[in-house]
């Protein structure tokens, strides 16, 4: 029997996006779908409404992927898939695989021999990265950086001397009630040459992205960033 196809569904980066951050054709690919792997149940029921899914939800099968997901979980939820049905993946924001566990649900899929299609939509990261007037051509993503102050500060240092060496734009994201802490420690830790790119509430009306080197954003008001999605680009040299 032929397997199914994985289908990697780009969502909204917010409830506040506007319909044109994802392609007609992203939604008309998960109209014809009902079966569906998620970060979140409830986010990916509001997008599969906005993309005017044709079905009620309650019945769509839409399970949500373990944060930490064994072989067992992976095989368990795509199982419809080797018996030959589609499926999309949907990450709670923005594109699926990038940041999120659905990236190991892909990687089991290719070693089950299934098909995977990805699909054009919103990524914070690249949007982020285009804005910012960084180093397109070398870059770096980086994930979440330490919780702690001082190991914060150490790989920030760390992050910024690779930068400078290799003249790589360093991309990392935070909690968002931690981001107010996150641009402090960049403020404070990073040489007054290194610009520094702060991009919020990407595709939403409150976005904002602003690059400035650090001497002049110690200067400026801190932004407001408490608990809104926020990507932190650093280039030095």
């Amino acid at each position: 029997m032929t397997s199914g196809t994985l289908y990697l569904i780009p969502v909204s980066l917010g409830p506040a996006s506007t319909g044109l951050t994802t392609p007609a054709e992203v939604g008309a690919r998960a109209r014809s779908l009902d079966y569906f792997v998620v970060e979140n149940a409830r986010t990916a029921r509001a997008e599969l409404k906005r993309f005017e899914h044709p079905r009620p939800m309650r019945e769509l099968d839409i399970r949500e992927l373990p944060e930490k997901p064994g072989p067992a979980d992976l095989d368990t939820l795509l199982a419809p898939l080797l018996a030959g049905r589609d499926a999309g993946l949907m990450s709670e924001a923005g594109c699926p695989a990038v940041a999120d566990p659905g990236a190991l649900l892909v990687r089991r899929a290719h070693e089950a021999g299934i098909r995977v299609v990805p699909m054009v939509g919103p990524s914070s990261l690249l949007l982020a990265l285009m804005a910012s007037g960084l180093n397109g051509q070398s870059f770096a993503f980086h994930g979440y950086l330490p919780v702690d102050e001082e190991a914060r500060k150490k790989r920030i240092k760390e992050l910024e001397a690779e930068s400078a060496r290799l003249s790589r734009t360093q991309l990392f994201i935070e909690t968002p009630y931690r981001n107010d802490r996150m641009f402090e420690a960049l403020r404070s830790t990073c040489g007054p040459e290194t610009r520094l790119c702060i991009a919020r509430d990407l595709t939403v009306e409150s976005e904002w992205i602003v690059t400035r080197r650090i001497a002049e954003w110690k200067k400026a008001a801190a932004p407001d960033l408490a608990k809104r999605p926020t990507v932190f680009l650093l280039l030095a040299g």
